[in-house]
């Protein structure tokens, strides 16, 4: 299986969060999130897409309505500090 490629925007917002990104190793996941050389989470299904691919992809206006499609779905998630789906919603999406 090709690894996930990790945007540059990705990173960027990974560390605003104080955590490394690469690449998972967990079949069906794009990301693995470590916080001090631990990891805490893979985030991401495989076969979806995400805002940033949308965005490099598409048009800003289409990836604009997938995250808020994706954000209306998920929301609460951003809540819950250092769970998957909150490494998702600001990395990810």
């Amino acid at each position: 299986m090709i690894p996930y490629k990790i945007l540059p925007q990705q990173r960027a917002a990974a560390k605003k969060l104080g955590v490394t990104i690469r690449p998972s190793t967990v079949k069906g996941k794009k990301i693995a999130v470590y916080k001090d050389r631990v990891k805490v989470a893979d985030i991401g299904a495989r076969g979806y897409g995400d805002y940033w691919n949308y965005f490099k992809n598409n048009t800003p206006y289409f990836a604009a309505k997938k995250r808020d499609a994706y954000r209306a779905r998920h929301d609460g998630e951003q809540n819950d500090i250092g769970s998957p789906g909150y490494y998702a919603w600001y990395i990810l999406w």
